[in-house]
């Protein structure tokens, strides 16, 4: 912009109106309202034009210099909306609030939404399948935050502390907030380079007394110690800055609020950012929904549910007792073979929960009115098939859900069948609804035959056969009469417009009808605005209630997806138990299961006080990697509550699942993927308890022989030891198998192949026991290695089996006493050998002497 705004005199009376309205927000796209567009201007219409690919032209001058500008058709807005917010964009919808007819000077115009990505409720903008969040976060100075997370287009509103930046990055994992605030002061902001949309605010944004104030102040409390945050210092400035940035957002109150909700991360099963991305719950690696876990699971019959359920996926709870509730519903709904009766009833519902939020919003289209009245109307029936299904949980769970019956009745005699899209033009409330409506919308349809009327008596009474009486929104009523013959026209005839090949007049008695008609219409339109208003204040004492109906709508309808999915899929239904340990009869990968043609072989896993790390051996491809995640997919599977792909599961107290699996880059933070690697091994070390389950693939890969093996031996070492976790640790280092015979708590299991000739074929049955090769040579061939390439490394490796050296850092494939014995005879002056009887030696005893013997051969 060539001119300061401050600098208006210089301006077109419309320029000065909009740069006054674009001081206001001087980051923020702005559209205005011109007529049948929204335009934009200077560099906004630059910057619009780029990232929408709309065209970019020049309107006039003002202050001396051409302006810039683009515009969309007010009717296909929202496409182009979307494009924006999906970029992490912000747009101020600037809309003409004045009468043209009464303006003197630009028509009247205000900014009356700021639509940003994380508080958008318009359902063209929004996927429907994941939750919108806007999250805020404030920090202390010991690495201690609080987050409030608010959706606005369903109304819930959550907090939570989080007391290590990891447990932030994980939370921010799980909750994938579209939009993310945080304060000027905010030290950790690098943690957040790779969301979309941040912002950062002031920090009297995050006062605590003012945030204390605002968040009484909406729920119309004294304190907030019903929440059980009265002294939250951390939760509650996050809580105090979302809802200040959502009311100023959405230029209105937000009566839709849920009661505020502390998520107690404690009583959630942890998995930490890797986690949840290498187990592929809610999308790929590759950021697809297709072939994750979500993929199988959801078959939800509404948008609400499914967005329940990856709440629940990524979020899994350790309450036993809500967990057993869950169970008990779809083991009930299965028992009744409900489900099949249910889901087209649930379809008929849709997504109310957030068409509730733009009633309170006072944003509801005519269309989501109808959607609602149907929902309502469905109600009745979902209550009987719970009532008449004759299992406890389920009738005592259609008790719980509230049918309204006035508004459903409300809504059946106020919205026609098939309602427009908006209000603007009319035609949304149904005849009968209103009498006075119904009398002026009967006066302006009549107008049609009167004038067919007034048509056939003039040209009778005149003789002009070109006559005909007509009307359009321009120039009204008219009589029209071809060129020829209008020099016969009557002389009452008042000419009003000349055409090519025609002549338009006015009569007193069309003016009079006109001015009836027309008066008619625009009173029918402006009371059909203000019934249609009302709505918003008849639904506005039932939101809370209306908002409880959907989630339980909501939830009845995971259980019912999930009870078609066990029945499905064949799974069963989890046991927890108070016993640490963990026991899976042939388990299955829930995703690997339904993508493969092949059967799929089932494979059992077993923990207990006695059993806490599986080393796991076998051929690349053998499948030791599809056999770890499907233990820990049924693991979180169990603590959402559904029922798993197993003939049987026993779940002991799990509190965290930690995965180190595959091996990627991360270039733009300067790590290899051996640092990679060794952080998330750090994570899993300092963070992980008895109780956890931890999923190791292939430490130490990534460096030397002699480090990894080293790395790897010492890793599991501590987490077999020291930290006594349920670990499930494959590798290709053999010399780990050595593990099993000096810890009580290992055990060795493999996966096993056979070979014939050239080609290998793959058991994926799990045993017990150690492999005794990797057949890395014949999957190498598999993928494709040049036949030359394989066959000089088999030569190869022929020859270095033939000549293992003595100085080569392997553990010991020969018994420990021949091992010893080369050792010695290699230098006599050793002592230590001659007090040391080698076949009393355990084999991790003779491991460490054997290095150490090494190292004074070399020394």
């Amino acid at each position: 912009m060539s001119k300061s705004p401050q600098d208006l005199s210089q301006h077109t009376p419309m320029m000065q109106q909009y740069l006054r309205l674009k001081a206001d927000f001087p980051t923020t796209l702005l559209f205005y309202r011109m007529g049948d567009f929204y335009e934009l201007f200077f560099d906004d219409a630059k910057k619009a034009a780029e990232l929408i690919d709309i065209s970019l032209t020049h309107r006039g001058k003002t202050a001396g210099q051409p302006i810039p500008m683009a515009g969309v058709p007010y009717h296909a807005v929202e496409t182009y909306l979307a494009k924006l917010v999906n970029l992490g964009e912000t747009v101020a919808i600037c809309e003409q609030v004045g009468d043209p007819a009464t303006s003197k000077g630009p028509v009247e115009r205000k900014v009356t939404r700021v639509l940003t990505p994380g508080t958008i409720t318009d359902e063209a903008l929004l996927d429907e399948l994941r939750d919108n969040l806007l999250l805020s976060i404030y920090a202390d100075k010991n690495e201690n935050f609080g987050v409030a997370c608010i959706e606005v287009s369903t109304g819930r509103f959550e907090v939570a502390n989080v007391h290590s930046l990891d447990e932030l990055k994980s939370f921010l994992q799980q909750v994938a907030p579209s939009e993310i605030l945080y304060p000027e002061s905010f030290v950790y902001s690098h943690i957040l380079d790779s969301y979309k949309c941040t912002r950062r605010r002031p920090d009297w944004d995050f006062e605590f007394k003012t945030s204390h104030s605002q968040i009484c102040k909406q729920y119309q409390m004294q304190d907030l110690s019903g929440f059980g945050l009265q002294d939250n210092d951390l939760a509650i400035p996050a809580a105090g800055c979302v809802l200040q940035y959502v009311k100023e957002t959405q230029k209105t109150a937000v009566p839709h609020l849920q009661p505020l909700k502390i998520l107690r991360l404690e009583q959630c099963l942890y998995l930490d950012a890797v986690t949840i991305k290498n187990l592929e719950l809610n999308q790929t690696l590759a950021g697809s929904r297709d072939n994750a876990l979500i993929s199988v699971l959801d078959k939800t019959a509404t948008a609400m549910g499914s967005r329940l359920l990856q709440r629940y996926l990524v979020q899994p709870t350790r309450n036993v007792e809500e967990i057993e509730h869950r169970l008990d519903l779809i083991e009930a709904i299965q028992q009744s073979g409900l489900y099949e009766e249910l889901k087209p009833e649930l379809k008929q519902i849709g997504d109310i929960e957030r068409i509730l939020s733009r009633v309170a919003l006072r944003s509801a289209r005519p269309r989501d009115f109808s959607r609602l009245g149907k929902a309502l109307n469905t109600v009745p029936s979902v209550q009987a098939l719970l009532a008449d299904s004759q299992e406890a949980a389920l009738q005592t769970y259609g008790q719980g859900i509230e049918y309204f019956e006035q508004l459903a009745e409300l809504l059946g005699r106020a919205i026609v069948e098939n309602p427009p899209v908006v209000i603007r033009d009319g035609g949304v409330l149904a005849e009968g609804y209103d009498q006075e409506l119904d009398n002026l919308r009967e006066l302006s349809r009549g107008a049609e035959s009167i004038l067919e009327q007034i048509e056939l008596r003039e040209r009778e009474r005149t003789g002009l056969n070109t006559l005909k009486v007509g009307y359009n929104k321009v120039h009204g009523f008219f009589i029209e009469i071809s060129r020829a013959q209008s020099v016969d026209a009557p002389t009452e005839y008042i000419r009003r417009q000349t055409l090519k090949n025609a002549e338009r007049f006015i009569t007193p008695e069309l003016k009079e009808l006109e001015d009836k008609v027309l008066s008619a219409q625009s009173q029918a339109l402006a009371r059909e605005k203000r019934l249609y208003e009302a709505l918003f204040d008849e639904f506005a004492p039932h939101i809370a209630g209306l908002q409880t109906l959907a989630q339980k709508l909501a939830k009845l309808d995971v259980s019912n997806n999930l009870a078609e999915r066990a029945d499905s899929l064949n799974y069963c239904r989890p046991a927890f138990r108070a016993e640490p340990g963990l026991s899976i009869a042939a388990g299955r990968h829930p995703v690997v299961e339904v993508l493969t043609s092949e059967p799929f072989i089932a494979n059992p896993v077993q923990f207990d006080l006695n059993r806490k790390m599986l080393i796991i051996t076998g051929p690349n491809m053998g499948g030791k990697s599809t056999y770890m995640r499907q233990t820990a997919l049924i693991t979180i599977m169990a603590h959402i509550g559904s029922f798993v792909p197993a003939d049987s599961a026993q779940i002991g107290p799990i509190d965290r699942i930690f995965t180190r699996i595959g091996a990627s880059d991360d270039l733009a933070s300067g790590r290899s993927t051996f640092m990679v690697e060794m952080t998330e091994t750090a994570n899993i070390l300092n963070n992980s308890t008895e109780n956890s389950l931890v999923l190791m693939d292939e430490i130490g890969r990534g460096t030397s022989t002699y480090d990894g093996l080293s790395l790897a031996w010492a890793c599991a070492e501590s987490l077999s030891r020291k930290i006594k976790s349920l670990t499930l640790f494959a590798t290709h280092y053999f010399e780990l198998t050595q593990l099993a015979q000096d810890h009580d708590n290992v055990a060795n299991v493999h996966l096993d192949a056979i070979e014939h000739g050239d080609s290998i074929s793959f058991m994926h049955a799990v045993q017990e026991g150690a492999a005794n090769r990797s057949y890395g040579l014949q999957v190498a061939s598999l993928a494709g290695v040049p036949k030359n390439v394989v066959k000089m490394a088999k030569a190869k490796l022929a020859d270095l089996e033939a000549n293992r050296s003595t100085n080569d850092m392997q553990l010991p494939q020969a018994p420990a006493a021949s091992q010893l014995d080369l050792l010695s005879n290699q230098n006599p002056a050793i002592e230590k050998l001659d007090t040391i009887d080698p076949d009393a030696l355990t084999p991790r005893q003779a491991l460490d002497l054997i290095y150490e013997l090494k190292t004074l051969n070399q020394s």
